[in-house]
């Protein structure tokens, strides 16, 4: 029987342990084979670390609590914890419960089938507030639309994976990437499992704004060239206004309609040129920055604690 790990990263969730450890210790007693939960503390700034430290010696399962240096992002602890966890097959779960429990074992039975390599949660519905549900909906629109059609039209945030995909998945060592991407970017054999996404039972999300233009934006410019030929495009368009004006200034030259010779023109080609050029600058530099990133070959994470609880 397949061994199971479950890595669960953890930020601003103290209000939830207590039903977090409840979830997961039922889900242990329902594994057929070893068990084990991997904790990823990502930087809480909260009192997770020492909620899970004093909890997980009576849980009841077998754990790893990792304590991560600073906060580095959900999926770069997602990555921490394939990285700790020491079972065949690996399910991911929100220590908010939003992806209910359910969907975890569901997960891990498909893997233990042995018809799959990765198995993605897909989102069929959420109770989330009304504007939440507007700007994911766009986001994971725009995500469809410029970066990978084929992602579930909900979006994906929990996956489950055999070791084979895990394994590889680790050898993509990228910085400012996109966890999702490379899982379809990958390819093997995958399947979906839907699911509907509850309301937050405590606290306040972290996934914020800020955080998800800025995952967007790596998603985009690290899996498609569409910045690249929208650049290519505006150099065509504006060749040809360029071209179309300057035959129009010209002619209004010839019939005397500006009075100030070359005025008009000037001023219009300047201030077209100059925005496509920014514009061009700044395409450019997300892709040179994020080139110059990957050389420096840092860490994508820094354990500075780690622990194991085995089951009394």
């Amino acid at each position: 029987m397949a061994a199971r790990s479950l890595i669960i990263p953890v930020y601003r969730n103290e209000e939830n342990i207590p039903d977090l450890l409840v979830a997961v210790r039922e889900l242990a007693s329902q594994a057929p084979g070893k068990f084990e939960a991997v904790f990823v503390v990502d930087g809480s700034p909260d009192r997770c670390f020492a909620l899970l430290s004093a909890a997980l010696p009576s849980a009841g399962f077998a754990a790893r609590l990792i304590l991560l240096s600073r906060n580095f992002g959900s999926f770069t602890a997602i990555r921490a914890g394939l990285v700790a966890a020491h079972g065949d097959h690996f399910a991911i779960m929100t220590a908010d419960l939003q992806e209910p429990p359910a969907l975890v074992a569901e997960m891990f039975t498909a893997l233990d089938s042995g018809a799959c390599d990765v198995v993605v949660g897909s989102r069929a519905s959420r109770a989330d507030p009304f504007f939440s549900r507007i700007f994911s909906a766009l986001f994971w629109a725009t995500y469809r639309r410029f970066v990978e059609p084929s992602l579930p039209q909900g979006g994906v945030d929990v996956f489950g994976c055999n070791a084979a995909f895990r394994d590889v998945l680790l050898k993509m060592d990228e910085a400012h990437s996109s966890l999702v991407g490379l899982i379809y970017w990958m390819g093997f054999r995958r399947t979906e499992i839907s699911y509907a996404r509850a309301l937050r039972r405590q606290g306040h999300s972290a996934w914020s704004f800020r955080r998800k233009l800025s995952y967007l934006s790596d998603s985009i410019f690290s899996f498609t060239d569409l910045p690249v030929r929208i650049l290519l495009a505006s150099g065509v368009i504006g060749m040809t206004l360029s071209i179309g004006l300057g035959f129009l200034a010209l002619v209004s030259r010839l019939l005397n309609w500006i009075t100030v010779p070359g005025y008009t023109a000037t001023i219009l080609v300047l201030l077209f040129f100059g925005g496509t050029i920014q514009l061009g600058l700044g395409i450019v530099g997300s892709y040179v920055w994020r080139a110059y990133e990957n050389t420096k070959r840092r860490p994508a994470f820094i354990v500075t604690r780690e622990v194991f609880f085995s089951p009394p």
